[in-house]
């Protein structure tokens, strides 16, 4: 097994992925979210005899959008439960490939791929820049990289970035427990803290306020379901970094992409770039 790799994260998104598949999105709300990530994404230049991959495509929610548009993906995770639950919901995906491997153990050859993904996952891996350069290492010369990395709130007020330190010690806490424990916790923070602030902010914002800073206004339009899913994904994971935008840009650079790019709406940071030659 790889040394870049953290077991105890990886079991924890099998146990995620299990319990939360994804197939009780709206198509509506999936598609939303998908645009979030993919609206920078430059679908125009690939074809579609495109070859690519998504690293860490856990439940496959991402390949289910992405399919329909390339001629091959490659769906891979270090998780064996998160890619049978993909397996279950890309069935009847007939060019989507499932591997069961850690970042820098993929085995297509280097210089093989026309695109590839990586969301909310390399965060979540002990040496990230040597996981993105695994993931450039995979693409041809050109070819595009879209990365999402949970963002370190250089873009908000003080005070957010210290209640966001206040729940870093209960994170450290819950993540630690037994899978189900941390699953039970998880629920709990979703039904009475994110439920109430995003349904406060929907109120707020519907009076005229700006609610673009207050805390998890982010999922007031989207259901509980996403906001129990991100709080088990907040809480109940042991290995988490984060990463300010130029951060972000340094790593995506070192890592051999040019013309790195960056969303402006959250989530942040979600950036694209080339594979330089």
């Amino acid at each position: 097994m790889s040394k870049n790799i953290d077991s105890e994260t990886v079991n924890g998104f099998g146990d995620e992925w299990e319990r939360f598949q994804q197939d009780k999105l709206s198509i509506e709300e999936l598609n939303d979210r998908f645009d979030e990530y993919f609206s920078i994404f430059p679908w125009g230049e690939l074809s579609l005899e495109s070859v690519g991959f998504d690293m860490g495509c856990g439940s496959g929610r991402w390949a289910n959008l992405v399919a329909h548009k390339v001629g091959s993906l490659n769906c891979v995770d270090a998780s064996e439960k998160a890619l049978n639950v993909a397996k279950q919901q890309l069935a009847g995906k007939d060019n989507c490939i499932f591997i069961h491997s850690s970042v820098d153990d993929m085995p297509f050859p280097d210089n093989s791929q026309d695109f590839g993904y990586s969301l909310g996952v390399l965060h979540h891996i002990p040496d990230t820049q040597a996981a993105l350069s695994s993931c450039v290492r995979k693409l041809k010369t050109g070819a595009p990289f879209l990365l999402y990395l949970y963002y370190a709130f250089d873009n908000r007020p003080f005070w957010y970035y210290w209640l966001w330190k206040i729940s870093e010690i209960f994170r450290y806490v819950i993540s630690k427990l037994p899978h189900t424990l941390r699953y039970a916790s998880s629920q709990l923070i979703a039904a009475l803290i994110y439920l109430p602030l995003t349904r406060f902010a929907i109120l707020c914002e519907k009076i005229g306020f700006d609610v673009s800073n207050f805390p998890l206004s982010y999922y007031r339009h989207y259901s509980f379901y996403t906001m129990r899913t991100d709080a088990l994904d907040r809480f109940g994971t042991q290995l988490e970094k984060r990463f300010s935008r130029n951060e972000v840009m340094q790593l995506m650079e070192s890592c051999g992409l040019r013309d790195v790019s960056f969303s402006n709406r959250a989530p942040y940071w979600v950036a694209v770039g080339y594979k330089k030659e």
